[in-house]
């Protein structure tokens, strides 16, 4: 029973959290209420059973929790009229109160940290200590940030609501933003921050349904997502020309095509949906390198990020050599950033020019924090001829 309950809380929590909020107004009680709600489906439903519309018991049963609250606060007598009012909005068949939730969280009023944490608190249904877990903050940080987020939203009256038609684009830009943001902190080998975001993927999919870009994102985290099993190994990072195919997830690549067939159907030629046609690429033995080096130069036209760019360099180095690749990293104005003196390494490294190739390590290096990333860069400056070992650098 505690599986199933499980299940449904996942299922469900979003969209009783949400239908709460449009009633109450506010975060903190609805969530209250919500929980109180859970706890006691998880003390009644194995005694007897399940409902059969767990929805409507756990929205009524958090309705009532939140009118006895609000009948002990007796000077919130106008909260007790809008719920009299609201006795049936638990079934209403639209609109789905998912998405006003959706994009409140994602208000541009907040700090994109805050947007992160309060999503996956309200859409994804992650604790406190869950959520700081999963972005390495310590929990009462966590804590605080949400508390702040709550508050910002109510003192700035932020509406729950889905935005207008003329701020709709730049708004769903925000909340896709957020979900790529909570992917990518996944991707790097926290597995369930990734499913995290996958999931919420799936619910703006159902939410949106003629949105391209919403598919597009969907369908490159599932295709990327695809080969989660072969991207470590022993808790050692192995890259994509050293991944076995035959381990990666066929039916999870397949639903990526989908989503992407529909990106391209809706129109979509977006960043998102180029994003998962060169993840699509990806998953194929072997891979369209200049095909790859096309798309990633439409998307650079697209965003002008010079991230792209170095991507774009990759995809160049293995249709046209490294040199092809380093001129255009050596372009870039990314000093700060270790994946493009990781990739400049590894061309160097190509090129024969081991001296150049071991700073560029040791620089990638020493931008990344303890892992499997740095545990890479050791072994590749260990392998480099006549270098000494990083553990034995730092004792001198």
């Amino acid at each position: 029973m505690v599986t199933a309950l499980d299940g449904i809380f996942r299922a469900e929590w979003g969209r009783v959290l949400a239908t709460l909020i449009g009633v109450l107004g506010d975060f903190d009680l609805a969530e209250d209420a919500a929980q109180e709600a859970f706890t006691i489906a998880a003390d009644h439903w194995p005694r007897d059973g399940v409902p059969d519309n767990p929805r409507a018991w756990l929205i009524r049963t958090a309705r009532n929790r939140a009118t006895d609250h609000i009948r002990r606060e007796r000077a919130l007598v106008p909260r007790l009229a809008l719920l009299a009012a609201a006795q049936e909005v638990e079934m209403t068949a639209v609109p789905d109160e998912r998405l006003e939730l959706i994009f409140t969280c994602c208000h541009p009023a907040l700090a994109v940290e805050a947007q992160v944490a309060l999503t996956l608190r309200t859409l994804g249904g992650l604790t406190t200590g869950e959520i700081a877990r999963a972005l390495l903050v310590p929990e009462r940080t966590m804590a605080q940030r949400l508390v702040r987020a709550k508050r910002k939203i109510k003192a700035a009256g932020i509406p729950f609501r889905v935005p207008p038609d003329h701020l709709l684009q730049e708004r769903l830009d925000a909340v896709l933003t957020v979900v790529y943001l909570i992917f990518n902190e996944g991707f790097g080998g926290r597995d369930e921050l990734a499913a995290e975001a996958i999931w919420l993927g799936r619910a703006l999919t159902e939410l949106l349904p003629a949105a391209p870009e919403v598919h597009g994102l969907l369908a490159m985290m599932l295709l990327h997502d695809s080969r989660r099993e072969t991207r470590f190994h022993d808790g050692e990072l192995v890259l994509l020309e050293d991944q076995d195919p035959t381990r990666w997830d066929a039916a999870q690549i397949t639903q990526g095509r989908t989503a992407l067939d529909r990106a391209i159907a809706l129109g979509g030629r977006g960043p998102y949906v180029l994003q998962g046609a060169i993840a699509s690429l990806h998953a194929e033995t072997p891979c369209d390198w200049p095909q790859i080096a096309a798309l990633y130069g439409e998307l650079a036209r697209l965003t002008a990020s010079p991230v792209v760019e170095l991507n774009r360099a990759i995809a160049v180095a293995e249709t046209e050599g490294p040199l092809a690749g380093l001129r255009i990293v050596d372009s870039l104005g990314l000093d700060d950033f270790r994946y493009l003196h990781s990739t400049r390494a590894e061309l160097l490294r190509r090129l024969g020019r081991t001296t150049e190739a071991r700073a560029a390590y040791l620089r990638a290096r020493s931008l990344t924090d303890d892992g499997p990333e740095r545990r890479f860069l050791d072994r590749r400056l260990t392998d480099l001829p006549g270098t000494t070992p990083p553990a034995a650098e730092a004792e001198d």
